[in-house]
């Protein structure tokens, strides 16, 4: 028992004079030696790695980019806020600054405790890892400055480059590695290592050849299979960028070639690329077709590549798209969409090619919402973003005019038929909407029984799930909420309680009714099998049957007009311009439709053109259009730059308030005009014309058409703007504030323009007369068709318009003897808004001041 407390006290002895850190002895730097590497730096090395692993597989490898040498996502934002914040980071480096506080053994200016270079290796790597770079490099260059002779001094140099990368200062990593590989003799993996840095700076600064050398050399001695995989990956990605084909295959070959030893996402993409790098040869094109695929066929079916399909179909579709079926290139788009789990740039692709191959069918509603399908998957590429949204804007017309076209014209085409086949066609309808809903409710009850119903499902949507918010419904809000609008339109607002299926679905809130639209009609299940439900509602009187024609008509004509302006599509503008002539249309759309035919016929060489010509010419003589089919080159030469010159011209009569001229030549050109792309501009400024001559209402009203007629259009746009903000000019009452500045105002007849000029020039001369008041300003204010107004301006108080009114109504030098009224500014713009003169005249003696 004695020994044993004797070994205890002697072991105790050795541990305490041990822990100080203070004194070199052979004992001291052992112990803190061993302690910091068995018990701190230990955990903390655990931690970097989990970390490192964590940062691997969370990152996402963009494969339409050259892939980065390192998988580590860098966001300036988290870079610039101090970090990641990474908790196994984190608890790296509060092991690396642990071991430096309590083992550190920094002796007259040297450290004795040799694994000291390993913390501050650790403690620099975990603040690298966690996007702290600023204090990564100070670690990295204390290692280099304290510990010269340490077996850590390569890896420090190597890291320290990498942070300079990650900085931006890749001509100085560059240089210092260069000078490094010089220098000091490496071993095999740190030789890679070092190459594959070089290798990103390269890539950084568009050095592709240099970048290709370098990651060859790292990718022959690398020990590591998947860094080597890699490497390869990339060193065909940049012969690509190069356009050098056959070698960029050589490198995807290689990376084929370690099947599982790299991860097999390397092997498919390599395998991909090289098909499409790979062109098939003329002579042999229908053997090597079969040839690859049936390479593809064994692709898509091989088990392992399931989290590939999604490429793998869409190579697929390309593959057929290049032979011209369509067909099956649209199938294999979707079937790559279904299998997508987010990769949002493929998406984008795939939803950009359908859009594409709908506008080419002229299907141009459904190339419109693949292309709304498009931008959600669009992030950071402004570019494509602007590219792909005017593709949009120019379907959004297109869309518009054709479901007017197509709704109004299957209610004209009912509302002739004679009321036994109305009957019938309806009776057909509900017979084959039975039809669907029993297979729906086969379908739920089917998956009842197996446990997969899903009341919110919309017919056709099985087998596709979005991921966000895990599987189960009602975890997944976008899910959930798509769930909700789809029962609201199917079963309308139900309260819930039993036997909800049997309630009345028009029974709604007070609240909800209130907000929702007046042409909503409620359909309860019942009334979906009355015929009576669907012919009550069919139109019937003659003026909105007419209306519905009118509309459909105009919008033919614009869909013309779109047809051959915006897309060139001639057949289809000329299909649609024949269809408005054929319907006997309003007389303003027949004359531009036979013009525009005529240019169509011409373009396209079709023998209709002579006769187009010949008809404008006899049955529209005296018109433009037939003034320029008659004599083309006279027309031409004296209409230079027109319609934006003419536009100019009417401007300028606007602004020298020639508001009657102005009208008569905006209604007349838009009558003749119709469809061209000045006449919203033609029309907003016939707008503000009436707004200025005949007050606020027509200005309303005008401007309300041109909102209606041109909504998509920035001029409509502007419109509606301007509509909004008349809101403010509604009240007509003056103000009973006499503070601010008055008007002294002269209204004569609009017809006398001598007495109008003489008035102008006494009210000038008075102003010099009296230089008090040399800063007031004249101007002559239009105010209705019968009634300009001399209005001076400039009157600073009530007390000042009185007395100026009073030497002009008394000087006997000056003698301005015509009715005038005091106002203030602001009644003077409601005088002018609302045209109403004569009352603020009647109120005038309880206004003056």
């Amino acid at each position: 028992m004695s020994c044993f407390i004797f070994a205890v006290a002697i072991i105790s002895f050795f541990a305490l004079a041990g822990c100080s850190t203070e004194k070199d002895a052979f004992l001291n730097r052992n112990f803190h030696a061993l302690t910091a590497k068995d018990n701190i730096l230990y955990n903390g090395k655990n931690a970097l790695r989990n970390g490192s692993e964590g940062l691997i597989t969370s990152y996402t490898d963009d494969f339409w980019e050259v892939l980065p040498v390192e998988r580590m996502e860098v966001v300036e934002e988290k870079a610039l806020s101090g970090g990641a914040g990474n908790s196994d980071f984190e608890r790296a480096e509060e092991k690396a600054v642990k071991a430096i506080q309590k083992h550190g053994m920094n002796i007259r200016g040297r450290e004795r405790n040799p694994q000291m270079d390993e913390a501050y290796m650790l403690l620099g790597k975990s603040r690298y890892y966690n996007q702290r770079f600023i204090p990564a490099m100070e670690a990295f260059n204390y290692v280099l400055n304290k510990y010269p002779d340490s077996d850590k001094y390569i890896q420090a140099r190597v890291w320290r480059e990498k942070t300079n990368i990650r900085m931006e200062s890749e001509e100085l990593a560059l240089e210092n590695l260069k000078n490094l590989l010089r220098s000091v003799e490496f071993k095999d993996q740190e030789y890679a290592d070092a190459c594959a840095i070089m290798a990103q700076a390269y890539i950084n600064m568009q050095h592709r050849d240099s970048a290709i050398q370098r990651l060859k050399i790292a990718a022959n001695l690398t020990k590591k299979n998947e860094e080597r995989g890699r490497y390869y990956y990339i060193i065909g990605q940049l012969y690509n960028d190069l356009e050098v084909r056959d070698s960029a295959n050589m490198a995807f070959n290689k990376v084929i070639a370690l099947k599982r030893k790299s991860p097999r996402t390397y092997m498919i993409n390599a395998e991909l690329q090289k098909m499409r790098n790979t062109e098939v040869a003329d002579g042999e094109e229908r053997e090597e077709r079969e040839e690859r695929l049936a390479f593809l066929g064994k692709m898509e079916r091989n088990r392992e590549n399931r989290p590939f399909l999604d490429k793998i179909y869409h190579y697929i579709s390309e593959f057929h798209l290049q032979s011209d079926s369509l067909r099956l290139a649209e199938e294999y788009l979707n079937k790559s969409l279904r299998a997508n789990e987010g990769d949002g740039k493929l998406k984008a692709m795939c939803y950009e090619q359908l859009a594409e191959m709908n506008f080419d069918r002229n299907e141009y509603k459904n190339a419109g919402a693949y292309y709304d399908s498009t931008l959600t998957q669009l992030k950071d590429d402004r570019r494509k973003i602007r590219a792909i949204q005017k593709k949009r804007d120019n379907l959004e017309d297109v869309i518009r005019y054709e479901d007017i076209v197509q709704v109004n014209d299957s209610i004209l085409h009912l509302a002739a038929l004679p009321e036994s086949e109305r009957k019938a066609y309806f009776e057909d309808y509900i017979k084959k909407l039975k039809e669907e809903d029993e297979k729906q409710r086969e379908a739920e009850e089917r998956a009842a029984e197996n446990g997969t119903f899903d009341p919110f499902e919309t017919p056709g949507s099985t087998g596709q799930q979005n991921n966000e918010g895990g599987k189960f419904y009602f975890y997944n809000q976008v899910t959930l909420g798509h769930g909700k609008t789809t029962f609201r339109k199917i079963w309308g607002d139900r309260e819930l309680k039993d036997n909800w299926r049997l309630a009345d679905k028009s029974v709604v809130s007070r609240q909800e009714t209130a907000e929702k639209p007046e042409d909503v009609v409620a359909v309860a299940p019942d009334q979906r099998y009355d015929v009576n439900f669907y012919l009550d509602r069919l139109p019937t009187d003659e003026v909105v049957l007419d209306s519905l024609k009118t509309e459909r008509d105009f919008a033919n004509y614009q869909l013309g007009l779109i047809y051959k302006e915006k897309f060139k599509e001639y057949p289809l503008a000329i299909d649609k311009l024949e269809t408005v002539l054929a319907s006997e249309p309003e007389e303003k759309l027949v004359l531009p439709s036979k013009y525009h035919l005529f240019r169509l016929y011409e373009q396209v060489g079709s023998d209709k053109m002579a006769e187009a010509k010949n008809d404008i010419i006899k049955n529209h003589p005296g018109s433009r259009y037939a003034e320029i089919l008659e004599n083309p080159e006279a027309i031409l030469a004296g209409e230079a730059d027109d319609p934006e010159t003419y536009f100019n011209s009417l401007y300028k009569k606007f602004e020298t308030q020639e508001y009657e001229a102005v009208l008569q030549e905006t209604e007349r050109y838009i009558k003749t005009h119709s469809g061209e792309e000045i006449i919203p501009r033609m029309e907003m400024l016939r707008a503000t014309s009436l707004g200025r001559l005949y007050g606020l209402e027509p200005y309303k009203e005008a401007l309300n058409n041109i909102a209606l007629n041109y909504p998509n259009d920035d001029v409509g746009k502007k419109a509606q703007k301007k509509l909004e903000e008349t809101a403010s000019l509604e009240s007509d009452t003056f103000d009973t504030e006499e503070a601010g500045r008055w008007k002294l105002v002269f209204p004569l007849p609009k017809s006398n323009i001598v007495e109008v000029r003489e008035l102008m020039e006494n009210v000038a001369f008075f102003s010099l007369k009296y230089p008090y008041y040399k800063n007031l300003k004249v101007s002559r204010d239009v105010y209705d068709t019968d009634t300009v107004f001399v209005v001076v301006h400039g009157l600073k108080n009530g007390k000042e318009a009185k007395a100026y009114r009073e030497l002009v109504n008394t000087d006997e030098e000056c003698v301005i003897d015509t009715e005038n009224h005091l106002i203030l500014s602001p009644d003077y713009r409601t005088v002018q808004v609302h045209k109403n003169f004569d009352a603020y005249k009647n109120k005038k003696t309880t206004r003056e001041p």
